[in-house]
């Protein structure tokens, strides 16, 4: 274990304070598609019974109508989490047509034509229409296809009571405010600098539909099959490698996160960029194309494995609501849904995130420029490729050239596992530590990442990724149409779709300025 970690760790555990661990926050945002029983995306709009998804707190659509995403509340149990997340699943089916289903996979089902894509709708709202030009523009410069793939995003933050207990620990002068946004830009910086290991745990996308790739002759895949499956043989999460959210503006985009303030500044330039091969772009109708023509539309264009977020009330910049306030909580963008697992993950993901991210926060996070910043691209994209080849070296400029991923990994997760038995140890619990000790297995042996397990599936069955995703969505399917909600929780469900709609038509009734205006001011913001 490292001697920084291990420090830390001694004075906690001598700090009655510590016990505040226990309620460590986090929430899930998953993402899936409604399909079709042939497989193709579905084309039908979001389904009326689950009430508006401008509005609904907890029910909504991502890029297209037919891409779903599910947000559970805030909570401390990941059991409680995923017990939510499954309930969320079961009410949505109640409302789905008999034959749709949800595709369990993060890369997607069956595409066809870029354009037939529908896009999310909000209805006539300014806010509404405004996320739905979004979208068109995201539509325009990546490709509809590109939007159409699904990932869980994971909240963490730790609770109120942590930050002036570890603010006393480190002897620190600064404002608890900027104590803390400090604190989680040093846990973004040692994420970046480590998140190639979450992609060797949980990737779980090494094949694809050829449909996915169908006006990309280089994609550098390989056969799988002649019925249309392309994989790489070590591949662990194709959806986070070059075919996934990348993009030639954002290719030269140096976005730093040493402070708030050059994250900030960063991301301000980017937005108050003009690209000018988007300036080309037109409909034929004549209405707008996009929000702007700038090397982003707004912040949330930045494609990024991680974020720091705080929750911005409508209205405003996400961006002016960090400089003001600082960061809330961080989002992390890298996890592919499993389609093992009913909801797409399982507590002990979470439990494990849990500790990987309090070892990023408590680990020593020196500034990362441009050079490393870069290094950690490459090992991220190696990871992506071809994380399971036993013969992987990442690269590791600081400690004196290259590492085996394995040997890399293990030095990781030794320190997790002490932070997981500090968890452990205040919740009364095995949990973490069990979670970490998967982990290990699946450094020690490839085939238990969920990667290779979706190729050995495909193997013993004899069939390409279409038809093992196509199995797993109908099956899940099954699974969640048998299950019976409590009546309160559909009570709850239904209660939320009424309020949602309820909100939606206020804001449609509130709106003081014309559309094009609206978009004017936001950009001049």
């Amino acid at each position: 274990m490292s001697e920084q970690i291990s420090r830390i760790l001694d004075r906690l555990k001598q700090t009655s304070g510590s016990s505040c661990l226990s309620a460590i926050n986090h929430g899930l945002e998953k993402e899936s598609l409604r399909i079709d029983p042939n497989g193709h995306i579905a084309l039908t709009p979001h389904p009326p019974g689950l009430g508006s998804a401008l509005t609904h707190p907890q029910i909504t659509t991502d890029f297209s109508e037919a891409l779903m995403e599910f947000i559970t509340p805030v909570m401390q149990k990941p059991d409680a989490t995923i017990a939510h997340l499954s309930d969320i699943h079961t009410y949505i089916y109640s409302q789905l047509p008999r034959e749709e289903l949800l595709w369990t996979s993060s890369m997607p089902c069956v595409i066809g034509k870029d354009e037939d894509i529908p896009l999310a709708q909000y209805g006539s709202s300014n806010s509404g229409r405004l996320k739905t030009l979004y979208r068109k523009g995201l539509g325009f410069r990546y490709g509809r296809t590109m939007q159409t793939i699904a990932g869980i995003h994971f909240n963490f933050s730790l609770p109120e009571a942590f930050w002036p207990l570890y603010h006393g620990l480190l002897g620190s002068t600064q404002s608890l405010t900027e104590f803390q946004t400090d604190q989680y830009f040093g846990l973004i910086r040692n994420f970046r600098r480590y998140s190639w290991l979450l992609v060797y745990l949980f990737g779980a996308s090494p094949a694809l539909c050829r449909s996915f790739v169908r006006n990309r002759p280089n994609h550098g895949l390989e056969h799988y099959d002649d019925d249309g499956t392309l994989y790489l043989p070590y591949a662990t999460s194709l959806r986070m490698g070059d075919l996934g959210y990348t993009s030639e503006a954002q290719a030269g985009l140096y976005i730093s996160y040493n402070s708030l303030q050059q994250y900030a500044d960063g991301l301000t330039k980017a937005i108050k960029t003009p690209y000018p091969p988007y300036a080309n772009f037109a409909t034929a109708d004549g209405s707008p194309a996009q929000i702007n023509s700038n090397v982003l539309q707004i912040e949330n264009e930045f494609y990024s494995t991680i974020r720091p977020k705080r929750v911005t009330p409508p209205g405003k910049r996400p961006v002016h609501m960090l400089r003001a306030e600082g960061v809330q909580y961080i989002e992390v963008r890298c996890i592919d849904l499993n389609p093992f697992m009913a909801v797409g993950i399982d507590s002990e993901t979470m439990h494990f995130l849990n500790a990987f991210l309090l070892y990023c926060l408590l680990r020593d996070s020196p500034p990362s420029e441009r050079e490393e910043y870069h290094e950690i691209d490459a090992n991220f994209k190696a990871v992506v490729k071809q994380g399971r080849d036993p013969a992987l070296q990442l690269t590791r400029k600081r400690k004196g050239g290259t590492i085996p991923l394995k040997d890399w990994a293990g030095k990781i997760l030794r320190d997790v596992e002490e932070i997981a038995k500090l968890l452990d140890s205040i919740n009364g619990t095995d949990d973490s530590v069990k979670a970490t000790a998967a982990q290990n297995a699946k450094v020690a042996d490839s085939a238990l990442t969920p990667s290779a397990k979706v190729l050995q599936r495909m193997r013993e069955g004899k069939t390409g990724y279409f038809r093992f995703a196509m199995n797993q969505s109908l099956a899940n399917s099954d699974y969640f149409r048998s299950l019976q909600l409590t009546p309160q929780a559909r009570d709850g469900f239904v209660q939320m779709g009424e309020q949602s709609r309820h909100e939606q038509t206020e804001l449609e009734q509130s709106d003081t300025v014309d559309f094009a205006t609206y978009v004017h001011q936001l950009n001049a913001s």
